[in-house]
């Protein structure tokens, strides 16, 4: 096993801390702690780091392209490490992290084991349940404006005319919610870092397409493999109802970094799906895109899927930004059943995205000293999905990815112009939309119902002539994040709700003269599982049988990417 330490590097950053300090004790006033609210914030100032918003991150940044080679020392690395060791010197942290002791574990991944007897002693407490993604924020409960002052390292803002900045000392924007950079009191390793988006808004532990950019421009902004930010969610041990995203430094390769993986598909704005393979957690693989904006908007559309179904999940953000881990969980769903072995609870470690991606943070010196590849295994398979979950987690990812791309012909149209090349070109514009369709999930992990969520009555015409009765049955079943789109704009998702007429192939397979296009995947999905139509080898690939190909344009196997674009070709747009 191979030993690891600490390595501290060269900083830029001025002693202004010092004076700063001394202007804070001398300023009267507030509630006399400092914090981040209403009654300290007046004349308060905080270093503020203006970043370079950049469209694409291939080739901003130098990346490592040799395993041993010394990582590139960025004016943001050096500003991150420098403010953290400030506060260290301080005594901000509840213990010394750089004391605790680490090793790489023998075997083929090369887990990372660190000691940190205790530290479960020494966060914060869990203030919320841990059985729901979803839930308020609470400002009676511990938040990040109940912090003080000295524990934010700086503001992290987008640049106003394109260029790096750094200002020591700049007001605090109330008006517009400035983002920081905290520190973790509970640090799991040196540089342990909090990025708090829009801090004086208090906003949930929910990710949302702005939020998720800005951690990527974190990250590219860093320009350092060995700096990673990671997410967790309500119920995958997120401890803090306060939207927040966690980042530090390991000079280390994570597992899942080296894990292979297996494309899915490739959406029309150039962002690669993979499915991780030959690791104990499944999950999902994004990269790519021809921006960065495509890439932070397909993940985004894929967690806030996740969050309006009650899945519970974790993300990693490796490579500068460059790669993201998706990995939905269900460990606390089983602690809960009581389906985690007393040997496994006994450890006290609480997956979350740092244990996940292979960084095991150990509390008793008797699991570090025995600390294998095996043990560590063995956590893990307990967090993942079965693989009949997954899959069905997967296809619902994929149908919120490709929800309501307005410019797919109908089946016949396509028909006409029956070559390979077309059609393909056909089903990627489909997959590449960014809108979302959610359905409505249950409070546990387990979320495809049984039955389609808008199939009202067999006796209802399409759009616009649906009663207002019945719309309003149907917003009733939509879940939150779609009720004001139909409320705002109703024709908008009317080609995901409504029922539609079927053409002669589709009314045979489902059984009914109507369906709305989401009831419409509802029924192929669960006939595809009933019938055991998954590929053995590869869950991502499904053995069209006659009944299925009749409706799936005669292919003979589909991948589940497919499945949302082929269904969606049954219906025609709503007229604008």
């Amino acid at each position: 096993m191979m030993q690891l330490s600490i390595k501290r590097v060269p900083t830029v950053v001025s002693n202004y801390q010092k004076d700063e300090a001394d202007e804070t004790a001398h300023r009267s006033g507030g509630c006399g702690k400092n914090c981040l609210r209403s009654c300290c914030i007046p004349g308060a100032k905080l270093p503020l780091y203006a970043f370079k918003k950049v469209s694409n991150i291939e080739n901003e940044k130098h990346v490592l392209e040799i395993e041993n080679k010394e990582p590139p020392i960025a004016f943001l690395d050096s500003l991150v490490l420098g403010e953290w060791e400030d506060r260290m010197l301080r005594g901000l942290f509840r213990y010394d992290v750089t004391a605790c002791e680490t090793k790489v574990i023998s075997g083929e991944y090369g887990f990372i084991a660190q000691l940190n007897e205790g530290r479960h002693l020494k966060k914060r407490p869990t203030e919320f349940r841990v059985d729901k993604v979803l839930q308020p924020f609470d400002g009676n409960k511990f938040n990040f404006t109940k912090v003080g002052q000295e524990e934010v390292l700086f503001q992290f803002e987008a640049s106003e005319d394109g260029e790096v900045q750094f200002f020591p000392k700049a007001p605090i924007d109330v008006e517009n919610s400035p983002s920081v950079v905290a520190i973790n009191v509970s640090p799991i390793e040196y540089g342990h870092v909090l990025l708090i988006p829009r801090i004086l808004e208090c906003l949930p532990q929910r990710i949302d397409h702005k939020s998720f950019l800005l951690a990527l421009y974190m990250a590219a902004e860093a320009g350092n493999p060995y700096f990673r930010l990671g997410y967790n969610s309500l119920g995958a041990f997120a401890t803090i109802n306060h939207l927040h995203f966690q980042a530090y430094y390991l000079a280390a390769p994570f597992p899942i970094e080296k894990a292979p993986t297996k494309k899915i598909t490739t959406l029309t704005d150039g962002v690669i799906i993979s499915e991780l393979l030959k690791y104990p957690v499944r999950g999902l693989v994004f990269e790519g895109g021809n921006s960065l904006q495509d890439l932070s908007d397909t993940v985004s559309d894929a967690c806030i899927c996740l969050q309006d179904n009650n899945i519970p999940y974790n993300v990693l953000i490796s490579d500068c930004g460059k790669r993201i881990f998706l990995l939905p969980q269900c460990y606390a769903e089983k602690q809960a059943l009581g389906e985690v072995s007393s040997e496994l609870l006994d450890t006290q470690v609480n997956p979350a995205v740092w244990e996940i991606s292979g960084h095991m943070v150990l509390k008793r010196r008797k699991d570090y000293d025995e600390a294998s590849e095996e043990n560590a295994w063995r956590l893990l398979a307990e967090v993942s999905l079965s693989d009949e979950r997954f899959q069905e987690v997967t296809a619902l990812i994929f149908e919120a990815i490709a929800g309501e791309e307005d410019d797919t012909e109908n089946v016949a149209e396509v028909e006409e112009r029956d070559t390979k090349a077309q059609f393909l070109e056909k089903e990627n514009a489909v997959a590449g939309s960014s809108h979302h369709a959610m359905v409505a999930g249950t409070q546990e992990c387990l979320v495809l119902q049984a039955a389609p969520i808008c199939d009202f009555t067999p006796e209802l015409s399409r759009h616009p002539s649906l009663s207002r009765e019945r719309r309003e049955e149907g917003r009733k079943m939509l879940p939150h994040r779609l009720k004001k789109t139909v409320t705002d704009n109703p024709k908008k998702i009317a080609n995901l709700i409504d029922l539609v007429n079927l053409p002669s192939p589709v009314r045979e397979f489902v059984g009914q003269s109507q369906i709305s296009r989401l009831g419409c995947f509802m029924r192929v999905w669960s006939y595809i599982k009933e019938n055991n139509l998954q590929d053995s080898n590869n869950k991502n690939l499904v053995n069209c049988d006659e009944k299925l190909r009749s409706i799936l344009l005669g292919k003979s196997r589909v991948e589940l990417a497919e499945l949302p674009a082929l269904i969606k070709l049954h219906f025609p747009k709503v007229p604008k």
